[in-house]
């Protein structure tokens, strides 16, 4: 008999999944989430924001790319999440904006209750550590067109800032500083080409290169960090003129973003050191300095900017949030864009 479970959908599975995952979203709650008993919808008072002058929604989309074929090769699904909520959460922050909702997707060729509730769990709990709200999502079954084991996930994030607090390049000024804030490793970004050194170098998920301490599969699915709350703290705790995002493209690309046409970022390659991650990669694959700096964010996941003389408090802030941060470059008079001293 030709049915829906026939064709490669459990609709009993689904069911399964949304129980299971329930009470890990709820640890992700904010006061203004409002229950929808239907569960079409995610409910948000926006009430909350008349205590802003002008408010602006920020949104942001974005998925986790590849670093999903690593996650499922090695079988652990409960961090992937937290890298999807890093991906979108941390460009709605370059603005200034308090994130404050996400819903996810997530489409897969199986629905396997468990590892569906591990992927939304690690979701809820990137919501939780950034301060918003997962407050909906849909998992959907592709049989036929993914394999029962893979799935691809993606997410939306809104957030808000008061148009006068609206931060970005038009605020950048000559003598400026620009802080590194560290990064976790290789974040989100670059895993076609980490898997095409995999590929090439004879390495593997289960080695273990002497220069990581442990094994190169459990170092490239470190969860992506999630900045926002600590550059929240650092806009009420100084003037801040810019935050950039570091993510595809590399450094350079990225905090060009946030630079006006008339300034350069002159960013000091000696003041950090990559971590090793970033050596394995070059080393075992070949990979020409050139390449690795429009690729990966080389230790650095986000850059503020702000005047000379509020970069001593901004570092203190940042460290005493347990956030690693120091002086990476200044900006000068230019054309907009970003480069290295050496």
């Amino acid at each position: 008999m030709t049915s829906y479970a026939a064709a490669g959908v459990d609709i009993e599975a689904g069911d399964r999944a949304v129980e299971l995952m329930k009470s890990r979203v709820a640890r992700s709650r904010r006061p203004e989430v409002v229950d929808d008993a239907s569960g079409f919808a995610g409910l948000f008072d926006v009430s909350a924001l008349l205590r802003f002058k002008r408010p602006l929604l920020a949104t942001s989309t974005d998925g986790v790319g590849t670093k999903v074929m690593i996650a499922q090769a090695l079988g652990k699904h409960d961090t992937i999440g937290v890298d999807l909520v890093g991906m979108v959460v941390d460009d709605l922050v370059v603005c200034g904006a308090e994130p404050l909702f996400m819903t996810d997707y997530i489409a897969c060729g199986k629905v396997v209750p468990e590892r569906i509730a591990d992927i939304v769990g690690g979701v809820a709990e990137g919501c939780r550590l950034a301060g918003c709200a997962l407050v909906g999502g849909e998992t959907a079954e592709h049989p036929g067109a993914m394999g029962p084991d893979e799935y691809d996930l993606a997410g939306a994030g809104t957030g808000v800032v008061d148009a006068d607090r609206l931060l970005g390049p038009d605020r950048v000024r000559v003598g400026d500083v620009v802080l590194g804030l560290a990064s976790s490793g290789v974040h989100s970004n670059g895993y076609s080409l980490v898997r095409h050194v995999l590929r090439t170098s004879g390495l593997d998920l289960a080695s273990s290169p002497p220069e990581l301490g442990r094994t190169l599969g459990e170092e490239l699915l470190e969860p992506t960090r999630i900045y926002s709350l600590n550059c929240l703290a650092l806009t009420r705790a100084v003037e801040v003129h810019a935050f950039a995002h570091i993510t595809g493209g590399g450094l350079a690309a990225n905090l060009a973003r946030s630079l006006p046409a008339g300034v350069d970022a002159v960013l000091d390659r000696s003041s950090w050191t990559p971590q090793p991650i970033f050596e394995v990669i070059a080393g075992y694959g070949g990979v020409p300095r050139e390449e690795m700096d429009r690729t990966f964010n080389l230790g650095v996941g986000m850059c503020a900017i702000v005047p000379a003389d509020a970069a001593d408090l901004a570092l203190t802030t940042l460290r005493d949030a347990g956030q690693d941060a120091w002086v990476l470059g200044e900006i000068v008079q230019g054309t907009g864009s970003a480069r290295f001293t050496a």
